[in-house]
């Protein structure tokens, strides 16, 4: 049965209450801040956890208010984040370091805009470079039906979880997205999903596949109406006791479907996400639609599915390159050939467009 939630444990105090001016009264009033302007709640408790490892960090050296904090102290905290081991023996991840120094960057920043502190100790401090690196490896369109099929969906549990597995593929929405989506979020009538408040509080409308719906209308009929409680909170994936699913009880579903079916690849919901992607962006979808369907505030984080999309590459390597298709006698594939019309193409809009382009001596351009 997947975990009620809200069963978290307490959270600890950060800083010492008897200080006046010390880290207990500023990050409480800055945690309300960011609520106050509408960041996500999963934002203001990262936040809170990576400002606390630092408080009691400073703690230990007997630094318990922000105006004794200064650019050298920050700087050993980043070397000690560094040196760093967890439990496993294992350091932090580059990541890792990075996002809790953009936290504490970011709590000096607003500390100092405050007028608690007279300068930002954090506003020159140099982040650890982050490694590029591509996603883990991702599931072809064979190997995600292998997955499919892995749920028993003669019982309602196995029909279920068939519709959570090709909600994660047709739409590449989050685990936590597709936990709060809602019966009247779906439009089955014209294909599409509206994922409210997902990351960054941003509401998208997303397409759903048939096959997905096909699966969902089997669900909604059969199953659903027996689980659900009154009054009942409306959301489309509910466990067989009527609650909502938790997010991280997705993950450990999902991975079990994944291992089950003995592809020899690991994933989770995400992987789901990244084959829905990148499978979009082998058969030549926009870029920027590819974006909007992800959620994607930037268009970096959606180009790291260029890099996946291999079968794009091969076409143009197969179109131009000279010891490829040509040199073996062989004529090449159409889809090499349409990738080295496009690129043709290509090449002669830019050549037009720089064309038109005046010279910077030009008097008259």
């Amino acid at each position: 049965m997947p975990p009620k939630k809200g069963n978290r444990r307490p959270e600890r105090v950060i800083g010492d209450p008897a200080v006046m001016d010390g880290f207990f009264a500023w990050t409480r009033k800055y945690l309300e801040w960011l609520r106050v302007r509408a960041f996500s709640e999963r934002t203001v408790q990262n936040r809170r956890a990576y400002i606390g490892f630092l408080v009691e960090w400073l703690g230990e050296r007997a630094v318990v208010r922000p105006g004794e904090v200064t650019k050298p102290v920050l700087e050993r905290y980043q070397r000690y984040l560094y040196y760093y081991r967890q439990k496993n023996g294992r350091p932090l991840s580059f990541r890792a370091q990075h996002q809790r120094l953009v936290a504490i960057r970011a709590f000096f920043r607003w500390l100092a805009r405050q007028n608690v502190i007279p300068a930002n100790p954090a506003s020159e401090l140099e982040l650890p470079r982050l490694p590029h690196r591509l996603p883990p490896p991702v599931l072809t369109p064979d190997e995600i039906e292998i997955v499919m099929k892995q749920p028993e969906t003669s019982s309602g549990v196995g029909l279920r979880d068939r519709d959570i597995l090709e909600t994660l593929y047709s739409t590449g929405v989050r685990r936590a997205e597709l936990a709060s989506v809602k019966l009247v979020d779906l439009d089955m009538e014209r294909g599409t999903l509206t994922v409210r408040q997902g990351k960054g509080n941003r509401d998208r409308m997303v397409p759903i596949g048939a096959r997905a719906i096909q699966w969902i209308r089997r669900y909604l009929e059969d199953v659903r109406p027996g689980w659900a409680l009154l009054p009942d909170e409306g959301l489309l994936f509910v466990s067989a006791s009527g609650e909502g699913l938790d997010p991280d009880w997705l993950t450990q579903k999902v991975m079990a479907y994944v291992r089950q079916a003995e592809i020899g690849k690991p994933g989770a919901c995400h992987a789901f996400r990244h084959a829905m992607a990148t499978a979009m962006m082998d058969a030549v979808a926009d870029i920027r639609a590819v974006q909007e369907i992800l959620g994607h505030a930037s268009l970096e984080s959606t180009q790291i599915y260029t890099h996946v999309s291999i079968q794009r590459l091969i076409a143009v390597h197969a179109a131009t390159h000279p010891a490829s298709a040509k040199t073996a006698g062989a004529e090449a594939p159409p889809e090499a050939q349409e990738a080295k019309a496009e690129l043709l193409e290509g090449l002669a809009a830019d050549a037009e467009a720089e064309a038109d382009v005046p010279d910077d001596d030009d008097p008259l351009g």
